[in-house]
């Protein structure tokens, strides 16, 4: 779950733009106070609850990570919509391609790519090696 301070924009975010779809929503006096979607290649699902007047949105030291498969074509299209990318897509050293953003409250994100990868161990040995040749 993760608290936000409006929970209509944080669905403008990861529905729109993130292209997670709708299961549910409650709303109260007209509003929208917690929605649940599913990521768009999977079973996965994400809340959004409404925080508390003065409660804190604040997630340090976590990160959300979701996998893309076409990284790049879909960071190319958030930043056609003019959505700002804090690090570009990048190889990184454990071998997956991660790209960096945040949701309006701030929450971090990461996109990446692992392929084949994914369910190994990490990569990063084989690539210190390489890098020293």
């Amino acid at each position: 779950m993760i608290y936000v301070k409006d929970v209509e924009r944080g669905l403008v975010f990861y529905r729109d733009l993130l292209g997670f779809k709708l299961i549910e929503d409650f709303r109260y006096e007209n509003k929208p106070v917690y929605a649940r979607l599913r990521a768009p290649g999977g079973d996965g699902t994400i809340a959004l609850h409404q925080a508390g007047p003065g409660d804190s949105v604040s997630s340090d030291g976590v990160r959300l990570y979701f996998e893309v498969r076409e990284l790049d074509e879909f960071c190319r299209k958030l930043q056609q919509k003019n959505f700002y990318i804090t690090k570009l897509p990048s190889m990184m050293p454990w071998g997956w391609r991660h790209a960096y953003l945040n949701d309006p409250d701030g929450h971090e994100i990461s996109l990446y790519w692992a392929g084949e990868n994914r369910m190994k161990k990490t990569m990063i040995k084989a690539a210190q090696k390489a890098a020293r040749q």
